[in-house]
């Protein structure tokens, strides 16, 4: 049976990302133009624009399309930021931010993951997009600052490193908490140190490396 990817897609972005309160259009528009599909195993191609999490091997997901929504609008990117992302995942957050900033720095720490979300960003002609194979837990120090951060798998805490390389007046956001249970954290690093709010409560897989889970 062919899938009309079209007709999902519009549905997506009308019944998940606008009608849950999603305004800024600029993220809107990236989440229009970003062939999601693109980025699912082929046998999850059906869910591709579902309304929830989707595997893509190596126990990691896709995340829920409001997530990715979500997170990228409370970034608040205006089009110059250099961003930094720990967790290239399948390359599809990284592809939505590669559209609404100047910059992306994406870690992954599994390489066949990193190797094909390279693929697809290749595939899909974007050009502000650096991969990178390692820990991402500790960030990477030799890009910093970042004017925002976006943290794709759930931590204890906010990894202090990382926290670190935010530049005055950026945005970083991640999800806190135990395994299976987080809420998202926004941190914004202000003159003299940081804020911090709590948004929804959600479940990503845990972050590997040195300041994430230690299993």
């Amino acid at each position: 049976m062919k899938i009309d990817f079209d007709h999902n897609l519009k549905e997506m972005i009308e019944d998940q990302i606008i009608r849950r309160g999603i305004t800024d259009e600029r993220v809107i528009h990236a989440m229009q133009i970003v062939p999601r599909h693109q980025f699912i195993p082929d046998d999850y191609i059906p869910y591709a624009y579902s309304d929830g999490p989707v595997p893509i091997g190596f126990g990691q997901t896709i995340s829920q399309p409001y997530i990715v929504a979500l997170m990228t609008s409370e970034l608040h990117l205006k089009g110059e930021e250099k961003v930094l992302e720990v967790g290239t995942g399948c390359g599809y957050q990284t592809a939505i931010l590669a559209h609404l900033a100047r910059k992306i720095v994406s870690i992954e720490i599994i390489p066949d993951l990193a190797d094909g979300a390279v693929k697809l960003i290749e595939q899909l002609h974007l050009k502000n997009i650096t991969v990178i194979k390692g820990d991402g837990s500790s960030g990477f120090p030799e890009e910093a600052p970042y004017d925002a951060i976006l943290i794709s798998a759930a931590a204890p805490k906010v990894p202090d490193p990382i926290l670190g390389q935010l530049a005055e007046g950026g945005r970083l956001i991640l999800p806190v908490g135990i395994k299976g249970f987080q809420h998202l954290e926004i941190w914004c690093r202000v003159k003299d140190g940081y804020s911090m709010e709590k948004s929804l409560p959600v479940a990503f897989v845990p972050l590997r490396g040195k300041y994430g889970w230690s299993d």
